[in-house]
């Protein structure tokens, strides 16, 4: 997962206390006799605590991925959730304050060795270490929450993925159980109410993902707020087609022309290809409904493999199709 290796930011007060803590256990103990042992003792001092401040800053920006190559899926998840330009802004803060430190501790070490008394000088030095870590302190605790917020992310592939859309209890859970052979991973958005089902199967040696994700593309768009429709501009970056599944029964408590009308809104908001199936067809209650593609029965199995088949089909083509119009876009550049 992309963001597993950001480890918890500390704070700038945590990160004073360890350099300067460490700085004196480092002095503990050693004997200072006349000038020339004073001002070593303290130089080391301040090269240690700089070096120490210098060291976790760098660590902390290295541990946090270069936005510019992650895939476009996890960019605008990143986006949504703490806002890329905020992270730039603050890990941007962090390089300054490093670079800084280390011109402070070089600065203080010429002046230490020219001071009659190092002591002030190394107490200066520290003073404007202290100073420089201040002004980062809140860059530091925004770029812990998101590191929480960004830790919480599913673990999305990049794989051949189809996105299971609908009204609540139609069978999209049913679905992607069955057609993936186990209980789904269960992973929570920090824009959903519900967690993410993702699951996974094979065909010969290739992978593909299946996505249920309640509390985005189960109901209207109208009453999404601006972060659920961002969160659904992400779901577009992936290779996908996406399962429309209709209950072709009305059970789910949902009238078919409301159904209905929640497919448009996905057909116009996600320009994917869409296969629309019914759902239910063991149910006496069932439908034979004009506008959509097949119909199948999560509960007897009826359809799930020719559902299923569809769909790889419909995502191999897409995926050929994207790689043909990019070959046609170098060439297109290069000539």
């Amino acid at each position: 997962m992309i963001f597993e290796k950001i480890n918890t930011v500390p704070t700038s007060e945590e990160l004073v206390d360890k350099a300067f803590r460490r700085a004196t256990r480092a002095m503990s103990g050693k004997k200072i006799s006349g000038r020339k042992t004073a001002i070593e003792a303290n130089e080391s001092m301040m090269l240690t605590a700089s070096n120490i401040l210098t060291d976790n800053l760098k660590n902390i920006v290295r541990r946090f991925p270069t936005f510019e190559n992650l895939p476009p899926f996890y960019y605008e998840l990143a986006d949504v959730i703490v806002g890329v330009d905020d992270m730039k802004r603050s890990l941007s803060r962090l390089e300054w304050a490093s670079t800084k430190i280390h011109e402070v501790a070089r600065d203080h070490v010429g002046k230490i060795r020219k001071a009659r008394d190092p002591l002030p000088v190394r107490k200066q030095c520290f003073g404007r270490l202290a100073s420089i870590m201040r002004s980062i302190d809140k860059d530091l605790i925004f770029l812990n929450k998101a590191r929480n917020k960004l830790k919480k992310l599913p673990s999305v592939e990049d794989d051949p993925t189809i996105v299971v859309a609908g009204y609540p209890n139609i069978g999209k859970s049913s679905f992607v159980t069955k057609i993936t052979g186990a209980t789904p991973e269960i992973a929570s958005y920090p824009f959903t109410t519900k967690g993410v089902s993702i699951g996974h199967f094979f065909v010969d040696d290739e992978r593909f993902q299946v996505m249920d994700t309640p509390g985005l593309l189960d109901r209207p768009m109208s009453e999404r707020n601006e972060i659920e429709l961002q969160a659904i501009t992400a779901l577009k970056n992936l290779d996908a087609v996406v399962l429309f599944i209709i209950d072709a029964t009305e059970t789910c408590g949902y009238e078919i022309a409301d159904q209905k009308r929640m497919l448009e809104e996905v057909r116009s908001e996600f320009k994917l290809p869409i296969l629309v199936v019914a759902n239910k067809a063991d149910l006496p209650q069932f439908r034979e409904l004009d506008f959509v593609d097949m119909k199948m029965s999560t509960a007897s199995d009826e359809g799930v493999k020719e559902v299923t088949s569809t769909l790889i089909e419909m995502v191999q083509k897409a995926i050929e199709e994207k790689r043909e119009n990019e070959e046609e876009k170098d060439e297109f550049d290069d000539f």
